[in-house]
This record gives C-alpha cells, sequence and structure tokens, in this order.
C-alpha cells in the first residue's frame, strides 16, 4: 500500500458536482454544501452545467452571487465523466470531491472526509454512507431495496455494513495524489465511470476507506420504470468496463446474469430439447428466487403494505442489470462495437 504525505493545515477542496436539468435538487445540495462546516479548509464547489433548459442554470448563479465558493461552470457535452473532469481540473486542490446533483450532504461531510484521509496515510479515497430520501411510497419502496444486501450485494456504501478498506465508494473525497498517478474518468464512460476509476485507484496500491460517519442524503428515483432505466444501463455500461481492463472487475456483478441467463437459457433449451423437466426445472429455481426475494423483502420493509413493492424492487434491480449486462455482451463482445448514440442519450 501507498503513504501518502499529510495533508496541508489548510487543504485546498474541491466538490465537483455534474448537473443537468436538475431544478429543485440543485438548490437543495448546495444548500447542505453552504450549511457544511468549512473551517480550516479552502473550499470550491463546482457545478458543471450541461446547459440545463429548467431553470437549474439561474438557480446556480443566484447562488454563486451570494456564496463566493460557488461557481458555475459549463459543460457543452453534457456527460458526467467530462463533467467531473473539467471540474477536477479547473482548479488547484489537495482533495477533489464527486457528488451527485440529487444529494445532500451532512454537515459535518467536508470535516469527516478531511479526517479520514488524515488519519490513514494509505487512503487515497475516503467515502461514506448514502441515507435514501423517499419522495413517496414507491420510492420508499425502491430505496429499501437499494439499500439491502439481496438488493445490491456487497455494496457497503448502501447497506453501511463495513468500516474500512472497501473495493468502492459514492461521492469519494480524492488526494490529489490518485489523480497525479491514475490519471482522471475515463470519458468513454458515461455510466459506471465511477467504479471504473476506482477499480484503478485501488489497483495502483491506494485504499478506498468507507466511514459510515461521513454521510449523504439522495433522492431516490420515484419509478419502477426510471429504476429499470438506470440499472440496464449500469449492467451495460459494466461490461464496457470489464473490456477495458479485460477482467471482471467484482464478482457480484454476475450474478444479475447468472438469473437472466438460467432464465432465457433454460426456456430457449426446454423448447429446443424438448424435455418437461427442463421448463419444470427453470420454474423452480425462478420460484426459489422469487420466495427468497420475498422472505428477504419481509425483513427489510418498513411496513406491510411495502413488502411486495420492496420484492418488485429486488426483481427489477437484477432482472435489468441482467439484460443490460447480457445485451452489452452481445453487442460489444461478439461484435466489438462501442455504445451506439440511443445509449448514450439516456444517460447522463
Amino acid at each position: 500500500m501507498k503513504q501518502l504525505p499529510p495533508l496541508p493545515q489548510v487543504p485546498k477542496v474541491s466538490v465537483v458536482i455534474p448537473c443537468y436539468n436538475e431544478w429543485g435538487y440543485i438548490g437543495k445540495c448546495l444548500s447542505s454544501l453552504v450549511a457544511a462546516d468549512r473551517t480550516n479548509m479552502e473550499l470550491t464547489v463546482l457545478v458543471c452545467d450541461g446547459r440545463s433548459t429548467d431553470g437549474s442554470r439561474e438557480e446556480i448563479r443566484a447562488f454563486a452571487e451570494q456564496h463566493s465558493f460557488i461557481h458555475l461552470v459549463d459543460n457543452p457535452r453534457r456527460t458526467t465523466p467530462f463533467a467531473l473532469n473539467l471540474g477536477l481540473r479547473e482548479k488547484p486542490m489537495d482533495v477533489g470531491i464527486i457528488l451527485g446533483a440529487h444529494a445532500e450532504v451532512n454537515e459535518q461531510f467536508l470535516q469527516k472526509n478531511l479526517s479520514v484521509l488524515r488519519e490513514h496515510p494509505a487512503c487515497g479515497c475516503a467515502g461514506g454512507i448514502i441515507e435514501s430520501v423517499y419522495e413517496g411510497p414507491v420510492a420508499r419502496r425502491i430505496g429499501t431495496a437499494m439499500s439491502h444486501p439481496f438488493g445490491v450485494g456487497s455494496a457497503h456504501f448502501r447497506t453501511g455494513a463495513r468500516t474500512g478498506p472497501v473495493d468502492t465508494v459514492a461521492f469519494g473525497a480524492y488526494r490529489k495524489e490518485v489523480f497525479e498517478e491514475v490519471g482522471y474518468f475515463d470519458e468513454d464512460l458515461d455510466r459506471n465511470q465511477d467504479d471504473e476509476f476506482n477499480f484503478r485507484v485501488h489497483r495502483a496500491g491506494f485504499v478506498l476507506y468507507l466511514d459510515p460517519s461521513i454521510r449523504s442524503r439522495y433522492y431516490v428515483r420515484g419509478s419502477y420504470s426510471k429504476l429499470f432505466r438506470q440499472y440496464f444501463q449500469y449492467g451495460y455500461w459494466k461490461v464496457v468496463v470489464n473490456m477495458k481492463h479485460g477482467t471482471v472487475t467484482t464478482w457480484r456483478q454476475l450474478v444479475p446474469l447468472g438469473l437472466v441467463l438460467w432464465c432465457i437459457g433454460g426456456l430457449l433449451l426446454a423448447a429446443v430439447v424438448g424435455q418437461p423437466w427442463l421448463l419444470y426445472a427453470v420454474v423452480a429455481g425462478l420460484g426459489a428466487y422469487l420466495v427468497i426475494g420475498i422472505a428477504m423483502a419481509f425483513r427489510a420493509a418498513s411496513t406491510l403494505g411495502d413488502v411486495l413493492g420492496v420484492a418488485l424492487s429486488f426483481f427489477i434491480l437484477h432482472v435489468s442489470y441482467g439484460l443490460g449486462y447480457l445485451k452489452a455482451l452481445l453487442v460489444h463482445a461478439l461484435f466489438r462495437r462501442l455504445p451506439g448514440a440511443s445509449s448514450r442519450a439516456t444517460t447522463r
């Protein structure tokens, strides 16, 4: 593991926020940063906006006029990795923090990140726990599924199940030495760019450290259709990441693919072979999965009325990710084609 020099007594901290048509959310995000403890640091907040048309730019400008540490940066390409790199390169920094426009940070978010980076000399990146904010019952059920190990596996930044080194974090606070050694975010990746970057950070010998005292809130998507599109894209772009590095970056990503292959492959094989027992095996396997999913939903749901919605969210998470992964395997691994315009148009 690499050992990093101590942070300056008053470090320069850049918070970079990609944004596109986030009116109603970007204001809450910026308000939380205004309210955060900023003592003993030189904070710069850079909102890299993809030329929003919904009033977001006016909202950002209003904050910038009132608070000199907030800046609007134009992002003509409207992609997340380009926005991140644009902001991270905008001003000299000791620590770069990436944040989502749908997020709000805890009052001690900035200070806790710096404390972890100071306490652990091998730590190239600090991160914490995302608390879900629900805007209605559907969002609550989706958020419950996304915060449970059955839904997202060992994504500890959602489940809060670990303190210490992990393979990835959300809204990471990175030492400048990390960017100097491994470079910046891959601008070919419209999704999963943070997972891919964290893979390079870990491979370079830096520690990614999760501390549950670093807390942020995230407004959960409020519809099952949006959840399906989101995780379909995550699965799709994960294959692109794997192809770039010639390896499977995390083994948990193969579980949803296994579920989809079991169902599709089993049904196709049953139709070709004509053996009823194959169909029964597929149905039995899917039934076992559904029973386990409902049982996990009973344990996770806050009310009895949420159980079926949480179970449905589990199913959507896994199937959409698996289908996206399978599509990418067929398109990229077999035909060596890059993502087309339709795939990129739905991501930001």
